[in-house]
């Protein structure tokens, strides 16, 4: 696959390995020829930067082996040899050295690239606690800035002011710093950050101590997460001196507070792990959040740094494969712990936002159409849950179900299964024959008994639903519960006004599709409203997603017309939380969808909706996607009722994640969708 869309990198990704290799205590030539080895590891599995370990050359734990000149040209003409093989190797190699500078010694970071000294950065903050004693051999780089260091024939820069900036891939902007550089209350990396670096580079040899190796994991990916960059950390492994200590190789590589890959510790074989690293995400963030910019500004004056340009020169002639897992649901969570919190988050979030507002309106009451869908169900759960915060009964949530001229007899059947094991106070109302009187008084062709099922044929039964339920909430003092959810809102699959898109409040307004079917499956699985509840909220989920208004032999199917939700909520969330382009969300698609027996599932999915998509699919949908998100529905979730916020892929709300004008077309969206094979 030759064209740029199969290309991680035309996508803003970039491959990033972190390297342990075996060292000998104090040998920088054989040191030097297992990073060569490491190096050209990389460099074949398409890493554009390979991070090394603090004082790799020489080895970390040699004491005063460190001020012996002999071992020092050691380590220079080691240096020697690295530059020379670099001229062969693609990728950015960084490498921890003892380098002397004016008549003292530096522990520091050495870029590398293609036989080029990129810039030399020296550790600032010298541990001297414990089973660390630095200042004895080496002196802090605080307070070195626009000086040059000679090595092996060339001037580079030196100082802890270097950022290294690429030419040819934008955003990708380095940092180096060194070990306890990051144990401080404000490392350098975070100057840096603010500085504009994505990448943050951590060479490090950190002994293993009991229950170290957690501490340093949440280290590295809070501070990834803070500094809105990746954070890469590689530490001493085998082959250190372990007369006091020992060494485990930790090696990480983080990306705004996730872990993305890890090697194995106390690893006896050489380790190089990579992962693909999206700086398009990390623009998208910093852009996004303004604290992150005004936090800049503060700190402008605090450090300045220099920034030496270099070309990543990023090849593009052959699909790398991609290194990174994308969820297919990415407001679902596959690890069956996470996604149980995530379930108790949500229902609590929804429940206690109704509860409040009930408070806030001194009514005691809410009316409910419940419909034997998802949503519905959905709503209804929450609703009984509202009414277990306020101490009230359940016979306060008046459920309807209001069949007209399409309602199954299954769907009618859950519903009036649920209300009963609920204990709600449940009545069905049939619209059928309001709805023929709409009909008739419009001229409608269907008075007629014609077959003409349009969306004025659809709609008057929404309408009419939706009336009267308002209607029946001033009757009891109640307010009443939407149900429609964010997929909906996203696609514009609700009626304006009088139907699904207008309610007092609306629990499932930033809840998703996908969500909603998760939370109603953790709620049988665990049986959380009783055992009688479990069987009919099965039966809810196996049902297919139908608005049940055209009458016929076949139902109605949803996903038919405005795509499969699994797919649109995915588009959903990267549209909206980052803003990134279709071509890029396709790319995402792609990787995630296209092999059902790779990656991980959430728990709960059957087998037979294990399904894949192949990338016309992708392409197909997303089209649907974008002409109806971007330019046909703004109008509708400009007008929207009020509704917890739930996730933290954003809501639709134009209080709050997303205003965005009614009139706007999806022009630029579309001509995007050409990048797609």
């Amino acid at each position: 696959m030759t064209h740029p869309f199969y290309c991680l990198h035309t996508h803003g990704f970039v491959r990033v390995a972190v390297a342990t290799p075996r060292v000998r205590v104090a040998d920088p030539a054989f040191n030097v020829s297992r990073t060569i080895e490491l190096a050209r590891d990389a460099d074949k599995q398409g890493a554009s930067l390979v991070l090394f370990p603090e004082l790799g050359l020489s080895s970390y734990a040699i004491d005063d082996l460190l001020h012996q000149g002999a071992l020092l040209d050691a380590v220079e003409a080691a240096l020697a040899e690295l530059i020379e093989a670099s001229s062969g190797i693609h990728p950015l190699i960084i490498v921890g050295a003892p380098l002397r500078h004016r008549g003292r010694l530096y522990n520091c970071a050495v870029a590398i690239l293609r036989g080029r000294v990129l810039a030399v950065t020296p550790k600032v903050y010298l541990p001297n606690y414990r089973e660390f004693y630095e200042q004895r051999h080496f002196s802090s780089g605080a307070f070195i800035a626009d000086e040059e260091i000679e090595i092996a024939g060339q001037t580079a820069p030196f100082g802890s002011d270097t950022l290294l900036a690429a030419t040819d891939f934008r955003g990708l902007v380095i940092h180096m710093e060194i070990c306890e550089d990051v144990w401080v209350p404000i490392p350098p990396s975070a100057r840096a950050a603010l500085a504009g670096a994505t990448v943050l580079l951590n060479l490090s040899a950190s002994n293993a101590i009991v229950g170290k190796s957690e501490y340093r994991e949440t280290l590295c990916a809070a501070h990834s997460a803070r500094c809105l960059a990746a954070y890469l950390y590689s530490a001493a492994g085998q082959g250190e001196s372990t007369t006091d200590l020992a060494w485990d190789g930790e090696a990480l590589i983080c990306e705004k507070g996730d872990v993305l890959a890890k090697a194995p510790r106390f690893s006896d074989e050489p380790q190089l792990t990579l992962a693909d690293i999206d700086i398009g995400r990390l623009l998208a963030e910093r852009m996004r959040q303004g604290t992150f910019g005004a936090c800049a500004d503060v700190e402008q004056g605090a450090t300045r740094f220099r920034r030496i340009p270099f070309e990543l020169a990023p090849t593009c002639d052959r699909d790398l494969g991609f290194l990174r897992e994308v969820g297919r649901f990415p407001f679902v969570p596959s690890d069956e712990t996470r996604l149980a919190e995530l379930c108790f988050e949500a229902f609590n979030i929804q429940s206690h936002g109704l509860a409040q507002r009930l408070r806030a309106t001194q009514l005691k009451k809410v009316v409910i159409g419940v419909s034997g869908g998802l949503d519905s169900t959905q709503a209804l759960l929450v609703a009984a849950t509202a009414m277990g915060a306020l101490g009230l009964p359940r016979e306060n949530v008046l459920g309807f179900t209001l069949p007209a001229f399409a309602t199954s007899e299954r769907t009618k059947s859950n519903a009036w299964r649920l209300m009963r094991a609920l204990g709600i106070t449940a009545q069905e109302i049939d619209v059928t024959a309001a709805c023929k009187q709409m009909l008739v008084d419009i001229d409608h062709p269907a008075a007629r008994g014609e077959a003409v099922y349009d969306a004025t044929y659809e709609n008057v039964q929404a309408g009419a639903r939706t009336s009267l339920l308002f209607r029946l909430a001033n009757r009891h003092g109640a307010i009443v519960i939407g149900t429609g959810d964010l997929s909906e809102l996203a696609l514009g699959w609700c009626t304006y006004g009088v139907g699904d898109q207008m309610s007092h409040y609306n629990v499932n307004a930033s809840v998703p599709k996908t969500l909603i079917q998760h939370l109603i499956r953790w709620c049988a699985r665990d049986a959380r409203f009783g055992p009688e509840t479990v069987a009919v909220l099965e039966d809810v989920l196996a049902t297919e997603i139908s608005p049940e208004l055209v009458p016929g032999e076949t139902t109605q199917r949803t996903e038919e017309t405005i795509g499969p939700y699994a797919l649109q909520d995915f588009n959903l969330y990267y549209a909206t939380r980052y803003g990134f382009a279709p071509a890029k969300i396709a790319f995402l698609a792609w990787r995630a969808w296209r092999h059902a027996a790779a990656g991980s599932w959430p728990t709960g999915i059957a087998e037979k909706d294990k399904i894949a998509y192949d990338l016309s699919t992708i392409k197909h949908w997303l089209g649907v996607f974008v002409k109806r998100f971007f330019e046909a529905s703004q109008f509708k979730r400009s007008a929207l009722p009020n509704g917890p916020k739930v996730s933290s892929g954003g809501s639709l709300s134009p209080r709050g994640d997303w205003r965005a004008p009614s009139d706007s077309v999806a022009d630029a969206w579309m001509r995007s969708l050409d990048d797609i094979p």
